[in-house]
């Protein structure tokens, strides 16, 4: 089903994109939603307010076992989205997915089989990966 879902969705976006075809447009337009998506979180945070950033260094004690790490890790978000700037967020990360899959059409790749891909990498390496 899900793959139904992302393949539906790159078909879809390939019928749409007219106007950027070229790999450049396509990788200049992704590139700029990128940017659309962080500023919509600075957004929340300087003018809504509906969220905070409160950041500093991560503090994990010298004796934590690797896998207690990530209880010691801080997002350093405080606070939720409130509906509007959760609407405008998403709509960004929704314009980078339509870019995304548009790149995969511009370089014959299936969107699923990249997610599939990664998914497998992430499963064998875990934390190892990053």
């Amino acid at each position: 089903m899900k793959d139904l879902l992302c393949d539906g969705f790159q078909h879809t976006v390939g019928d749409l994109l007219v106007r950027h075809r070229s790999v450049l447009d396509v990788i200049s337009k992704l590139q700029e939603s990128d940017a659309r998506i962080n500023r919509a979180v600075a957004k929340a945070v300087t003018t809504c307010g509906c969220i905070r950033i409160e950041a500093d260094k991560q503090r994990i004690p010298a004796d934590a076992r690797f896998s207690d790490i990530k209880s010691y890790m801080d997002s350093h978000v405080s606070g939720k989205l409130c509906e509007h700037c959760r609407e405008v967020v998403e709509s960004e990360m929704g314009q980078m997915m339509f870019y995304l899959a548009a790149l995969c059409n511009v370089l014959d790749l299936n969107l699923y089989d990249v997610m599939i891909k990664e998914h497998e990498r992430l499963m064998m390496l875990g934390a190892f990966h990053f």
